[in-house]
């Protein structure tokens, strides 16, 4: 769940989070705010490039906590003051359900409250994005890395090569650019 969202101010960050959490594991992204431009280009991104995501905006945090606490689930905050993300990520990973709330603005002090974690990705300021990146690649244990979107637009890992293949009505087309000499 993204706090704080300004559309006019954090729309790329935000959009970012959206990104990391899609790639990284995460099966939602509430927005507590409203962005249907955001929510619709996030949208798009798993049309073309697959996956299972869900995007939704949502009037309010505390409502969505609430019900999600309620359901069982187990909410982690990322924030530079909480308990180093190395000593509460085994008993995070225990849990069946974990919402993971990453702040724009500086965010409500309830949230410290209503978080079951209050989890530090390092004790410095830094970035949102980096810090979910961060957590969700320690949650899933890298696993998330290997994971397969079936998407219309794949990416074929290559060590010299741009390879993309995308699908049209079960067609393939494959663009190989050659990296070295910047023909990308």
């Amino acid at each position: 769940m993204r706090l704080g969202h300004r559309p006019e101010r954090d729309k790329r960050i935000t959009t970012h989070v959206g990104l990391v959490a899609r790639a990284f594991g995460a099966e939602e992204m509430i927005l507590a705010g409203r962005d249907d431009k955001l929510v619709s280009g996030l949208e798009d991104v798993v049309e073309r490039w697959g996956g299972n995501f869900q995007v939704r905006s949502t009037g309010g945090w505390k409502g969505e906590a609430r019900r999600w606490k309620d359901a069982g689930g187990r909410i982690v905050h990322l924030t530079m003051y909480g308990t180093p993300l190395s000593e509460s990520i085994d008993e995070i990973r225990r849990s069946e359900a974990v919402m993971v709330v990453v702040g724009a603005e500086k965010v409500p002090p309830e949230i410290y409250e209503v978080a079951d974690w209050n989890v530090g990705v390092g004790n410095q300021p830094h970035s949102e994005v980096a810090a979910l990146a961060v957590f969700l690649d320690r949650l899933f244990l890298g696993q998330e890395l290997d994971r397969e979107f079936g998407g219309k637009i794949e990416v074929v890992p290559s060590p010299r090569y741009k390879t993309v293949i995308e699908r049209r009505e079960n067609a393939e087309r494959r663009d190989e650019d050659e990296v070295e000499g910047g023909s990308v």
